[in-house]
């Protein structure tokens, strides 16, 4: 493949500091496009763009808009804004980040994680695995490596991981060789009205792939060849887990597997993860010291150090019962005298909808300190 075939291109990301965005911006600026963009304010991304030669624009307006440039949206962005506004006046090509990250996935054999929880985590692990048994894969992920400081990279092996995003069904704009699927509930209620919806949206998802991965408990009408993963169940099964503090130890086709990111959510991703390394040639024997020394993505039960009377601190960015209930859970497993979660709901529509839910779900904390609402 060329080394710079997007050379000659310009693109303009509104939304620039965001997890997805920011990701393909690295990844556009790699290929040889020259890369601008804008946000409202400043994110833990801008560090890294900034080192790669994009200065984010900080605030929106017309003239953040270069003479030419192709601009990439996400979801978020409202027809109202002033960038936006100008480059439909200009004529200039408008791409939804689904679009560019179809492009991007084309150019490369791609695995595509998708589910409504763990498929940061679970692509992340992916990605690392053939990073480190040297494969040199792209990735796109929603969430910084801890093992390579960064949410994206464009290696120069054969394939690309990206995490798929059922949110806005954008993830139907993938066509990859496999499509994984960790779970599937209802999170999103403005995109889908109802499980059935969702349900028929990931079953076109994995209809347009080669090949699916997908937990042995998810009942879905799906065809073509597909490989199932569970715990003492599946295709490809986790025998004899245990979980310990911050980690679990389980086998898979007689191999050992060590995790050190923790709880039996964790074991599924892992399994996910492992399931599309061996599409991509790598077995679970080749994978095991790789899995070991996964030591997660950012903010998926991130350590952020210690309170003045010496309690550990963890970040996580779980923002649905199911997830709540399982970074709790992951929490009791370092055995701590007491777990105390400080809960900042995500949504006013998800928050009320599933109140009863993260009730039941935060009751796993010994104490609990909810935060105003995350519009």
């Amino acid at each position: 493949m060329d080394v710079a075939p997007w050379a000659g291109r310009m693109l303009h990301f509104i939304g620039i500091g965001g997890a997805g965005m920011s990701g393909l911006a690295l990844v556009a600026s790699r290929l040889g496009a020259a890369v601008s963009g804008s946000d409202s304010a400043e994110t833990a991304y801008g560090g890294r763009l900034r080192e790669l030669g994009i200065e984010p624009v900080i605030g929106h307006g017309a003239a953040n808009l270069p003479d030419g440039a192709e601009v990439v949206i996400s979801t978020a962005i409202p027809d109202s804004n002033a960038e936006l506004e100008r480059a439909r006046a200009r004529g200039a090509r408008v791409l939804h980040r689904g679009d560019l990250l179809a492009e991007l996935s084309r150019l490369k054999r791609c695995i595509a994680v998708s589910g409504t929880h763990g498929k940061t985590t679970t692509s992340a692990m992916a990605a690392h695995a053939l990073i480190a048994c040297g494969h040199d894969p792209a990735y796109l992920v929603g969430g910084e490596l801890r093992s390579t400081g960064v949410n994206a990279g464009w290696g120069g092996g054969e394939w690309i991981v990206v995490e798929a995003d059922e949110s806005d069904r954008s993830f139907l704009k993938l066509t990859p060789e496999l499509a994984v699927i960790t779970n599937v509930e209802l999170d999103h209620h403005a995109t889908y009205r109802s499980s059935l919806e969702l349900e028929r949206a990931f079953a076109r998802f994995a209809a347009g792939a080669g090949r699916t991965s997908v937990w042995e408990r998810v009942e879905l009408a799906l065809e073509g060849e597909r490989e199932t993963f569970g715990i003492e169940a599946g295709d490809l099964a986790a025998r004899d887990v245990e979980l310990v503090p911050l980690g679990s130890r389980f086998s898979v086709d007689g191999t050992p597997i060590e995790l050190r990111v923790p709880g039996r959510h964790n074991v599924l991703n892992a399994l996910a993860a492992l399931s599309a390394c061996r599409v991509a040639g790598l077995e679970p024997p080749q994978a095991a010291a790789a899995m070991r020394d996964f030591s997660g993505a950012a903010r998926r039960f991130e350590p952020r150090g210690t309170t003045r009377a010496g309690a550990a601190v963890y970040d996580d960015y779980a923002h649905h019962p199911t997830e709540v209930r399982a970074t709790l859970e992951a929490a009791r497993t370092l055995r701590a005298r007491r777990v105390v979660a400080c809960f900042q709901p995500h949504l006013y529509s998800r928050t009320a909808l599933l109140a009863r839910e993260f009730g039941a779900a935060l009751a796993l904390a010994d104490l609990v300190a909810v935060l105003d609402v995350y519009p």
